[in-house]
């Protein structure tokens, strides 16, 4: 939907004076925290892929003879190579050309409609953006947990197998497409959310369709091109796990390219200091150091709880980048434990942050090869401006990360 004269009503003087009220979550926590990091962003970065090669084995090459017998065999350091696929994020906004003249002419207009678009479309995206971080780069949004023959409704869950309602992802207007994850054969495209029902994940959309259960939720055209390529970029949900191929390698293959997932067989329990400590001390024995935890709004009370439990009234500290968390003591340093709304839930993440790089070109930006952001649509009085960035979130040692899932939150 583009912005008219009658959607910017609401911008201007003869309606509602003072600023605009952002009635939108735009809070944006893990990739930001992310990006402030030493290893956080490298932008040389040409061509369609950054390659690499990472240690996966040692020389074993290594034994002990009695005098005059045969020395061992020669061995030698076993490599891989690591090959990150860019990812192509862009973002459009389409005004007309009324607009266009409203924001540069009228004195009553008491903010530039044209900022306001712009500017609310680099927030959007940084939202998405915050979102995809803790994604597979499969796009999906929410699943659904029953089959549905001509429906425009279905309940949407956090897994296809689960019965409890997850809508967080999920925001009235979103047009979507529902997918079969993993092979990304679309059964519904072009469809709006035109209602959400948070207490019991009810979902509306704007026309029927019939999909099975398990399939997913997609932005329009975000759904994997295949069971091997996504168009979104890699999240936590694909770089901290123990299977699947990533980035060309795959722990089957070469086992220590696996992180540490401990799970409970889909059954909550409660989160312990043992439970963490046991998971950071599974990632440095594999070589990483934690330095950051991640967990949604209801493992951080659950955490805060078992603080007050042992009557340890830890305060919130500021630890490097700004960033302000509970801290948990696992070592000589303290690991800041950050709360991020967009974390999905029952889970925490431990991550080295020095082995996740932000692979991109440069920072999103606002296509101008011509010397204008704003593009005349053809054959309409309208203009458009796209919003891009080429980029990947990239790891050199999958195995220095960790997640606990199927916590009882509080």
């Amino acid at each position: 939907m583009v912005a008219t004269l009658t959607t910017v009503t609401a911008l201007t003087k003869e309606v509602y004076e003072g600023q605009i009220q952002d009635q939108l979550q735009s809070e944006v926590v893990g990739i930001k925290r992310l990006e402030s990091t030493s290893r956080g962003v490298e932008s040389t970065v040409g061509g369609k892929y950054v390659t690499f090669p990472i240690r996966v084995r040692r020389n074993q090459g290594i034994g002990y003879r009695q005098e005059n017998e045969q020395l061992q065999a020669g061995g030698q350091q076993g490599y891989a190579s690591v090959r990150v696929g860019l990812k192509y994020g862009y973002g459009r906004v389409r005004i007309t050309g009324q607009t266009m003249e409203l924001a540069d002419t009228n004195v009553q207009s008491f903010a530039n409609a044209l900022d306001e678009e712009m500017t609310g479309l680099k927030n959007d995206v940084a939202k998405d953006t915050s979102r995809q971080f803790y994604g597979t780069g499969q796009g999906v949004l929410a699943y659904t947990n029953a089959a549905g023959a001509a429906s425009a409704s279905f309940t949407a869950t956090l897994s296809g197998t689960s019965a409890t309602p997850w809508t967080q992802y999920l925001e009235v207007g979103q047009i979507v497409d529902i997918v079969t994850p993993g092979n990304g054969t679309v059964k519904a495209s072009g469809l709006t959310i035109s209602a959400i029902n948070v207490t019991t994940g009810v979902v509306t959309l704007s026309s029927t369709a019939t999909w099975a259960i398990g399939d997913a939720l997609v932005r329009t055209g975000n759904g994997p091109v295949s069971s091997t390529v996504n168009r979104e970029v890699t999240g936590l949900g694909s770089i901290v796990t123990n299977s699947g191929a990533l980035f060309n390698v795959d722990p089957a293959v070469e086992p220590t390219w696996a992180a540490t997932v401990d799970s409970n067989g889909g059954a909550n329990r409660a989160l312990s200091e043992t439970l963490m400590i046991a998971n950071v001390d599974a990632a440095r024995v594999k070589g990483g150091k934690t330095s950051v935890i991640f967990s949604g709004l209801g493992v951080r009370r659950s955490y805060f709880n078992l603080l007050q439990q042992q009557r340890r009234f830890t305060g919130i500290q500021e630890f490097s980048g700004g960033f302000k968390g509970l801290a948990f003591a696992a070592g000589t340093d303290d690991i800041p434990v950050v709360v991020d709304v967009d974390a999905p839930p029952n889970r925490m993440f431990g991550l080295d942050e020095s082995a996740l790089t932000i692979y991109r070109d440069k920072p999103w930006y606002f296509m101008n090869a011509d010397g204008s952001i704003w593009k005349w649509v053809h054959d309409f009085d309208a203009f458009e401006a796209v919003l891009k960035q080429y980029w990947e979130i990239g790891t050199n040692r999958r195995n220095a990360h960790w997640v606990i899932q199927d916590i009882t939150e509080s």
